[in-house]
Formats: C-alpha cells, sequence, structure tokens
C-alpha cells in the first residue's frame, strides 16, 4: 500500500509518500510544499493544489492521511488552514486516494506508543521506524511521514477502516 502523509497548513504543507507491505516500510518521497507570505492567498492554495496534484501523479497513492483539524485561539489562522486542507482533500478525492484523519494523539500512540509523547519522541520514532539517517526536515515533513506510519498501523484495523472521512 502507498500511503501519502500530510501535516496541513498553508505557509508549510509537510508530506511524505511511504509504502507499506508486509509490515515494512519503504520511504519513497518526503517534503514541505511552501508558500510565500503577502502571495494573494487564492493563489497560495492554487500552488498547494498543483503541487500535490504531481504527487499524487507521481507516487498514485491508495490512501492519504491527514492530521484532523483543531481549533486553536486564532480564527483566522484555522480557517486559513481549514482551506489548505480542503484544497489537499480534494486533490485527494479526485485522484481516488481514501482519505483518513488522525488526531495528533493518535499518530503519537500509533508512532511511539504513548499519546502524551513530545515531538521530539515521535520524530525521533520516526526516523527509526522509516531507517532515515537523520529526522527530516522541517518539521511538517517529519509530522506527514509520522501520520503515514499512523496509518499504515491503523489500516488494518477496524479503527482504520472507521477514520475514513467520507
Amino acid at each position: 500500500m502507498i500511503i501519502l502523509g500530510i501535516d496541513p497548513g498553508y505557509a508549510i504543507v509537510g508530506y511524505g509518500v511511504i509504502k507499506y507491505e508486509a509490515n515494512r516500510f519503504g520511504v519513497l518521497d518526503y517534503g514541505a510544499i511552501t508558500t510565500e507570505a503577502g502571495t494573494p492567498f487564492v493563489e497560495r492554495l492554487d500552488a498547494i493544489y498543483n503541487e500535490l496534484n504531481t504527487i499524487f501523479e507521481k507516487y498514485r497513492p491508495e490512501a492519504m492521511a491527514i492530521e484532523k483539524l483543531f481549533y486553536n485561539t486564532n480564527a483566522k489562522t484555522v480557517i486559513d488552514v481549514a482551506q489548505a486542507r480542503g484544497v489537499t482533500v480534494l486533490a485527494a478525492h479526485r485522484h481516488g486516494a481514501e482519505i483518513y484523519e488522525y488526531t495528533p494523539l493518535q499518530v503519537k500512540q500509533s508512532v511511539v506508543g504513548y499519546g502524551r509523547a513530545e515531538k521530539k519522541q515521535v520524530q525521533e520514532m520516526t526516523r527509526i521506524i522509516l531507517k532515515l539517517e537523520k529526522i527530516p526536515k522541517p518539521d511538517d515533513t517529519a509530522d506527514a511521514l509520522a501520520m503515514a506510519i499512523c496509518h499504515a498501523h491503523s489500516s488494518g484495523s477496524l479503527m482504520g477502516r472507521l477514520k475514513n472521512i467520507k
């Protein structure tokens, strides 16, 4: 199974593409889609959508795992992230990928085995599980890879099948 993990945003969208077969992980690609501050917002969304389409066309993931949106104290930020998340979900849908969402707590539990793990613990376990030399940067990229690992661990379970946001 090829899984695309996404850490949504509008300035930085972290992504990680992994292959998971027979309980083994392989890394196909990872990185970040970045947009410049000061660029009209609709152009930022367009850039995110276009770059995601390229990733979908190149790797043809069967599933996309994305962080479940949570509200913080800045309403404008959460609305803008929600719009960027929307174009991400649209790209996945248009390419026929199943879409799953997970909370940060679920990702920590899946990757580290402890739902209250620190960010550095999650990043280090992500590096170890995927046999990477270094923790991927920026942090959004490491978070996206952790999201993909979470889905790989959950996909065979009933819990994983219930997370699909059809």
